[in-house]
């Protein structure tokens, strides 16, 4: 049973990482429309903070797990630049080879790594900084990542999570959120992808995927301190701050 259950995971993760090979070409214009750039703040926000946090004008290694098509990896060296400070190296890592290979177009400066987020090729201990925005979602073995984005960071290194998380008893704010995320967004996505199916799989996902409460409590047992939780826009995304014990 369990060696069932198992193939059933690694099915499911195998089907998602397909999914966004098939629509990374179309991915960055879906997201822009969708978000009507409102992520972008969002964006800035948890890199501001997390500097603030870290407060360290040097910085050897951020790492940027599920990158996707590398934006996030470029705040983070945008935002460094703003507040002064000396990154050694961003590295971006992600099972889609099809996104990856836009994220390298992209930004060919910054280093790549083709794997899970359950499987980072790097060092214990290596990395001052890890964020995975809008990506834990998908994997699904996230006790396991929670575990190995431990394993990567310093000791005092800072986890970095945005995320649409699921809403418990929502708000009529919240409730006009899953409106837009059930019947609007997936058919602006699927337009623009052409590949409904994907965008169908958003909203799925968030009301599968975990409250703000719950995600604090796998990161806590994970062996991370909450510095930080906020919701922005309507609660449409939250981002969460922890660091390494």
């Amino acid at each position: 049973m369990h060696k069932r259950e198992e193939n059933q995971r690694k099915e499911k993760q195998n089907k998602i990482v397909s999914m966004f090979d098939n629509i990374a070409p179309t991915y960055d214009t879906a997201n822009r429309v969708m978000s009507m750039g409102v992520d972008k703040s969002w964006r800035r926000k948890a890199c501001d903070k997390a500097y603030n946090f870290y407060n360290n004008d040097s910085i050897d290694k951020i790492v940027d797990v599920a990158c996707g098509t590398g934006d996030m990896m470029d705040y983070w060296r945008s935002r460094a630049e703003i507040s002064g400070i000396a990154v050694g190296g961003i590295v971006g890592v992600d099972p889609s080879v099809g996104m990856v290979d836009v994220a390298r177009e992209k930004y060919p400066k910054f280093n790549y790594h083709i794997a899970k987020a359950t499987e980072i090729p790097l060092s214990d201990a290596s990395a001052d900084i890890l964020s995975i925005t809008y990506g834990i979602r998908n994997v699904v073995e996230r006790e396991a990542a929670l575990g190995e984005f431990n394993r990567v960071l310093k000791q005092n290194g800072l986890v970095v999570i945005l995320e649409f998380m699921r809403n418990e008893n929502p708000s009529l704010l919240g409730k006009i959120r899953d409106f837009y995320m059930n019947k609007i967004l997936p058919k602006v996505g699927g337009f623009i992808s052409k590949n409904l199916e994907a965008y169908e799989y958003l909203p799925n996902s968030i009301g599968d995927f975990a409250t703000v409460g719950q995600m604090k409590k796998e990161l806590e047992d994970a062996g991370f301190v909450i510095l930080y939780a906020k919701s922005f826009s309507m609660d449409i995304s939250t981002l969460l701050i922890a660091q390494k014990k």
